[in-house]
């Protein structure tokens, strides 16, 4: 019987791997807050400077802008989804934790309306929305539930039309800048408060 442990190779093959993984998470980071500012139709020599690699680097990891579009969707969905939870564990009350959440949320809806336009004409936009929802509802439900619970928001608001209510207010942004959908944000999530008996 032969040991295959400490196989000359498979710690450095594994190394690789979460190296390779640790790159695109941040190659996708940058590409997102380029996409934030300069738009979807940034170039990728921009993206690229800001990720810290050459151009080939990303076109090898994503060979159509198309590509690298729907990754950053993705990316960016997991990263709203799995900031919902810790959030939750690590605020000083489950609204701190919601409005915290909302704000997470809202930047996502920036760069998501961008990702859409340019996804629009794709047949899978449909498919990523699914998967938007499907992600991100049961986390913002979650976090009401939470606040219910502790008496800090009253209960019947459902999450599906907080955050459209939310996706609806962030609309418009891009066309007028004295526009802050963020004031309003604010605004309803004051509105969800249960008022404190005094």
């Amino acid at each position: 019987m032969v040991s295959t442990a400490g196989r000359p190779g498979d710690a450095p093959a594994r190394s690789k791997r979460a190296d390779a993984l640790r790159n695109q998470q941040t190659l996708l980071a940058a590409a997102a807050e380029v996409f934030v500012t300069s738009g979807v139709d940034a170039p990728i020599r921009q993206i690229a400077a800001r990720a810290g690699v050459g151009v080939g680097t990303i076109y090898r990891n994503f060979p159509t802008r198309a590509d690298l579009v729907v990754a950053v969707y993705r990316h960016q969905v997991e990263a709203c989804a799995e900031a919902g939870p810790a959030l939750l564990a690590a605020s000083a009350s489950p609204l701190a934790a919601l409005r915290q959440w909302v704000d997470l949320f809202v930047d996502f809806l920036v760069t998501k309306h961008g990702l859409a336009n340019a996804l629009q004409a794709d047949s899978g936009f449909e498919a990523l929305h699914t998967y938007f929802l499907d992600r991100l509802v049961p986390v913002c439900t979650q976090l009401l539930d939470a606040a219910v619970d502790a008496g800090e928001v009253r209960p019947g608001t459902q999450a599906y039309e907080l955050m459209r209510g939310i996706g609806n207010l962030c609309i418009g942004r891009d066309g007028d800048p004295r526009y802050d959908p963020r004031r309003l944000i604010g605004l309803l999530l004051q509105g969800l408060q249960r008022p404190r008996s005094s």
